[in-house]
């Protein structure tokens, strides 16, 4: 009797092994599933984040388009020279170019997205916006980084961010020397003719001299000229021709007044006549 309750123990026993092992497989395979699904979700969101990294400084790369919109190309301008794209100081080579263009400046406090129109506070938010939602339209298959010239062509001194005074390293002054007269020398070759030769000793004058630890001339000697604008051209030429018909109407209006005062000057005259008789 004890032999048999025995083994009915141990096939209970197995019986309850049996049953147990497909729920606990079974319930294991969820969570597997749902751990492969995190870590393939993570995997793409790295992938995702890494193509949108670019090694390109934006502030640095609109500080130094600054710099050659203010203190080099009103003097290109001036020679009528058109600098070839193959100079790297060219907009195209501006990886940023584009999106710069598609910025508003619409208030103090609104900026505003050319591309899709939606309004922003400050300039940074603008900026994450273009890096997130606007990342495809950056052409990153030829386009140099416009920030890598900024030790060439002295960006900090109009960047916001405050010049913290440091000592002066002969190894990067004699780097960015190099770099700007390789510019001067790509950008306004001298065999090509007297403009470029002049414009090739201006570039020279006005940013490479600079690049010095032993107190020599300061960047942009030369100084800066603000480009003319296509609206201040147009405010200046409507003015114009406002100006003569605001002079006929005021000419109008005085004439007009000479003559009320004329013919009021009769009608008391008459009256008076009048009164005599």
């Amino acid at each position: 009797m004890e032999k048999w309750s025995k083994r009915l123990v141990f096939m209970f026993f197995c019986l309850s092994v049996c049953i147990q092992i497909p729920y606990v497989s079974s319930s294991t395979a969820p969570l597997q599933g749902n751990q492969g699904n995190k870590e393939s979700s993570a995997a793409r969101t790295f992938k995702l984040e890494d193509a949108h990294v670019v090694r390109c400084s934006r502030e640095r790369s609109r500080a130094a388009w600054k710099v050659i919109e203010e203190y080099l190309m009103p003097f290109v301008e001036q020679e009528r020279y058109k600098i070839s794209s193959g100079c790297r100081l060219h907009p195209d080579n501006d990886l940023y170019r584009d999106q710069e263009q598609h910025k508003h400046h619409v208030d103090i406090n609104e900026w505003r997205c050319g591309y899709c129109r939606k309004n922003f506070y400050e300039e940074k938010y603008l900026d994450k916006h273009f890096d997130n939602r606007h990342f495809d339209l950056l052409n990153t298959s030829h386009s140099r980084c416009l920030a890598d010239l900024c030790g060439a062509l002295h960006c900090d001194l109009v960047m916001d961010s405050s010049l913290h005074k440091t000592k002066c390293n002969p190894a990067a002054a004699a780097r960015n020397e190099h770099l700007c007269e390789s510019l001067a020398d790509s950008c306004f070759p001298v065999s090509k003719g007297p403009v470029t030769g002049r414009l090739h000793e201006f570039f020279l004058r006005q940013f490479c001299d600079a690049h010095t630890c032993s107190g020599g001339p300061k960047p942009f000697p030369k100084g800066q000229k603000k480009r003319t604008s296509m609206l201040y051209i147009s405010l200046s030429i409507l003015t114009l021709m406002l100006l003569p018909l605001f002079y006929f109407f005021i000419y109008l209006y005085q004439r007009g007044i000479k003559s009320g005062s004329q013919e009021l000057k009769r009608i008391s005259l008459s009256g008076r006549k009048k009164k005599s008789f």
